[in-house]
């Protein structure tokens, strides 16, 4: 955005010339940026999420190596709230130099704009995508209390079930409401506000089912204190082979989440270029390597063309979901 001085009665000659050529140069509050000498100083990748959660660990796994191939320091900021809405919006209104950028999740783009108003949606069309990184599977976890040992067990139990959420407009929200209108079961939503939380009620059994990222689940999974019923992945999770899939179960609930780095909309070409091989760089690492191995990331490293035709089309998805059995993921139906 252009900065002009106020209005004068008199504006002399020489603070005409002198405001004429600042314009011409751009941003007169910012001043002209020189790509070739980018970054210029600490690149900040800020995070929608808390610290500790698998957004942020995804963030400082990518800043860790990206800083090394980029010569400067990428500090992870974390500005939680609205499942990552207002540091989304914060990062796209910064100066497009390349200086500030956002790990994005998918379901901000694909899902949360259709539990919120249209003002408060983020449109991936106001940001520019760098890289995608990685998928991260969906679980269905019941607690031991539950009895439910199978996805049979829970259908065919003729009773309202509780079931925890990740979060209102998030993609455990999506899969586990959509499962619940195909399969015909009763259930109450119980949303908290990330998938640790969600995970604590069903180990206290507070609520008897919930639809968590697998990171999160697999070492109460391992420990046994928790059942796997399905996820939510097109394929089986490599993690749990011996875990089914809704499709495979007979539910068309394809819902995953999936991450990538972005930056404000009109970042210079060769400015994106230089983040882009330095991400590379870091996904050829074997520390990145084995940080997606230890949180069941399963590796999605596409080129942000090929992340905005795919959101798109998942957002597509998941609206024809939501109409077809008028599902209210605001909760106002």
């Amino acid at each position: 955005m252009m900065h002009f001085p106020s209005r004068r009665t008199v504006l002399g000659a020489a603070s005409a010339v002198t405001l004429l050529a600042l314009t011409a140069c751009g941003n007169v509050a910012g001043g002209s940026s020189d790509s070739s000498k980018y970054p210029n100083g600490p690149v900040n990748l800020t995070v929608g999420q808390a610290a500790g959660g698998s957004t942020d660990l995804i963030a400082r796994a990518i800043s860790e190596g990206a800083s090394k191939s980029l010569g400067a320091p990428m500090p992870v900021v974390n500005k939680p709230g609205a499942n990552g809405a207002l540091a989304t919006k914060e990062v796209a209104g910064k100066p497009a130099d390349g200086q500030n950028l956002l790990l994005v999740t998918a379901s901000l783009v694909t899902i949360t704009p259709l539990a919120v108003t249209a003002d408060e949606a983020v449109n991936i069309d106001d940001l520019d995508i760098i890289a995608g990184l990685s998928q991260d599977d969906y679980v269905l976890v019941a607690s031991k209390a539950s009895g439910f040992n199978s996805i049979k067990d829970l259908t065919g139990a003729g009773r309202n079930i509780t079931f925890g959420t990740t979060g209102v407009g998030t993609g455990s929200q999506l899969a586990q409401t959509v499962l619940f209108k195909q399969a015909g079961v009763k259930g109450t939503d119980v949303p908290f506000d990330s998938g640790k939380p969600a995970l604590t009620a069903v180990l206290g059994n507070q609520v008897e089912v919930s639809t968590i990222q697998l990171g999160e689940a697999m070492p109460q999974i391992q420990a046994g204190k928790v059942a796997p019923l399905l996820v939510f992945s097109e394929e089986r999770n490599s993690f749990l082979p011996d875990v089914p899939t809704a499709k495979e179960s007979g539910y068309d609930v394809p819902v995953a989440q999936y991450r990538a780095v972005a930056a404000p909309k009109g970042t210079p070409k060769d400015v994106k270029d230089k983040l882009l091989a330095a991400i590379q760089e870091t996904f050829k690492s074997d520390s990145y390597k084995e940080f997606n191995k230890k949180n069941m990331l399963t590796p999605k490293e596409i080129s942000g063309e090929e992340v905005v035709t795919q959101w798109k089309e998942y957002a597509a998805k998941y609206k024809s979901l939501v109409e077809k059995y008028d599902i209210s993921l605001s909760g106002t139906k």
